[in-house]
């Protein structure tokens, strides 16, 4: 699963651009990823021009 950063994420959706499921959505200033959907393929880390985005690691 993606985690994000809150204080370092500035809402720009170029996460939300790449995502190849559709897993995120920018909802007003306010970045949702749905779990069920995001394969963790790491687009959206890769873009992040602030690094807000991380892969967290598996919990299993």
């Amino acid at each position: 699963m993606i985690e994000i950063d809150r204080y370092k994420c500035g809402y720009c959706g170029a996460c939300v651009s790449v995502c190849p499921t559709d897993a995120i959505e920018l909802v007003g200033t306010w970045i949702k990823i749905e779990e069920g959907t995001c394969n963790s393929c790491k687009a959206c880390v890769n873009v992040c021009p602030v690094g807000a985005l991380e892969l967290e690691p598996d919990r299993n």
